[in-house]
């Protein structure tokens, strides 16, 4: 599922924070600047829609990622492919748009010879 420009900076900062972070950390911290209350608003949508989970803190909540960035990644790779009319075209168009580097990762993970295949090349 796609993020909007603040919806991908809010999770980006989650990201970053295995301990979670509560909506006024994230407003602080955003480079936007946008108000606690636009960050509220961005955090039960991001919850709507799956991303995140929070955890009364106090007063307050504290927000996490409920999927890695490269889980993220992954699905919206996923959506992407499932919406092709012709898969192996799509698969061929994607194959020549990245780098040789990440072509011999795909190459190794296929062959199960790549380490634990989350190796990461550029």
């Amino acid at each position: 599922m796609r993020l909007g420009e603040l919806e991908r900076a809010v999770m980006n900062e989650l990201w970053t924070r295995p301990q979670g972070a509560r909506a006024s950390d994230l407003a602080a911290a955003l480079a936007s600047g946008p108000a606690h209350t636009t960050v509220l608003t961005i955090l039960e949508r991001l919850a709507r829609k799956g991303l995140v989970r929070r955890e009364r803190e106090g007063r307050a909540h504290r927000y996490y990622a409920l999927r890695s960035k490269d889980e993220h990644v992954a699905g919206l790779m996923s959506e992407a492919f499932a919406d092709a009319t012709d898969r192996q075209s799509a698969l061929t168009h994607f194959l020549d748009s990245v780098s040789p580097g990440d072509v011999e990762v795909l190459r190794q993970i296929l062959d199960g010879s790549g380490e634990d295949g989350r190796e990461q090349t550029r």
